[in-house]
């Protein structure tokens, strides 16, 4: 829905089955709140919180393949109370990282992360992705245990190889445990074997879990920026070249609807009814307009912009079980 001079104001779905309901767009946070002018920031946040997409993806960038030591969390919460923006205007979803898991435990995780953005507690959290086979009983105990806590209410899970998230949602279901609700996953008009396939798939059609969309520019490939100047995302299956093939015809596709490419990539992943929000990272106020607009398209031309998009779908031959 709309109102105002053109004011653009986000729709909500519901973040998994019993969760809270959360707006379509989110923000993130890597490579984001520490690339901008602080007064910059302030006031983005200040115009996403107005609109309603008033979800954001904050995390300690410390451990693994993501071990920048990043300032951008600490910059997000101050930046937040700087706008003037109270705790119960936004939805808070944090991260916790397996990694260093479990020397590095959810507690201490948790303990850090909020003390640098300076809250009280996430809304919810999100399991990340592992290179090794993790220990999924300790961590689905582990996570309630948090919950019980009060640290975050609902929760979900960064990419898992899809025998493991079975096996979290059955030792769930048997001990009385809160399971993960959604999942985050790359999605986006060439990435869909995950999300769409058969192991992901069957449980966003029951209604087992929602999709959190996140990469859905793929570092801003699919957005017309070819070869990105920043550290994006992994490249599973090692598919990038023919995604910066597809991004060109992205742009013939939004053009036919006087839309930019960064609107119709948006706007593609919003036409699956599995996602509760899409994530992106933005570090001018232009492109956030830019992308809130990605709404109105959905809703005006969502089915025949999938459908001259489907044929874009580059990563088919990637594994669908999350495996690489």
């Amino acid at each position: 829905m709309w109102r105002g001079k053109g004011l653009i104001v986000v729709q909500q779905r519901v973040l998994g089955p019993g969760g809270p309901r959360v707006p379509v767009f989110g923000l993130g946070s890597w490579n984001t709140w520490d690339r901008m002018e602080f007064d910059d920031a302030v006031t983005l946040l200040r115009h996403a919180v107005d609109a309603g997409a008033t979800l954001f993806d904050v995390a300690h960038y410390n451990m693994g393949p993501h071990a920048e030591q990043a300032r951008t969390d600490i910059i997000f919460g101050e930046a937040v109370r700087a706008a003037g923006i109270g705790r119960d205007e936004y939805h808070l979803c944090g991260k916790l990282w397996l990694w260093e898991y479990p020397a590095t435990g959810f507690a201490g995780q948790l303990t850090t992360s909020l003390d640098r953005v300076g809250v009280e507690r996430f809304d919810s959290v999100v399991v990340g992705d592992y290179l090794s086979p993790p220990d999924v009983r300790a961590i689905v105990t582990d996570v309630n245990e948090q919950i019980r806590a009060g640290r975050f209410a609902v929760w979900g899970v960064n990419n898992w190889v899809a025998r493991d998230l079975e096996a979290a949602l059955a030792f769930a279901a048997e001990e009385g445990l809160v399971p993960p609700t959604f999942a985050q996953l790359k999605y986006s008009v060439a990435r869909r074997s995950m999300a769409e396939g058969v192991h992901y798939g069957r449980w966003f059609s029951a209604g087992t879990l929602a999709l959190q969309a996140s990469d859905v520019l793929e570092g801003g490939i699919l957005a017309g920026r070819r070869f990105p100047e920043r550290k994006i995302g992994a490249d599973p299956g090692g598919i990038r070249d023919a995604i910066r093939a597809a991004a060109d015809e992205v742009a013939l596709v939004a053009a036919r609807f006087d839309a930019t490419p960064a609107q119709a990539a948006i706007a593609f992943c919003l036409t699956n009814p599995a996602v509760a929000n899409v994530l992106f990272g933005v570090s001018r106020l232009a492109q956030l307009r830019e992308n809130l607009a990605a709404l109105r398209l959905a809703v005006d031309h969502g089915a025949e912009l999938r459908a001259a998009l489907d044929p874009l779908w580059t990563d088919r031959a990637v594994a669908a079980d999350g495996s690489w």
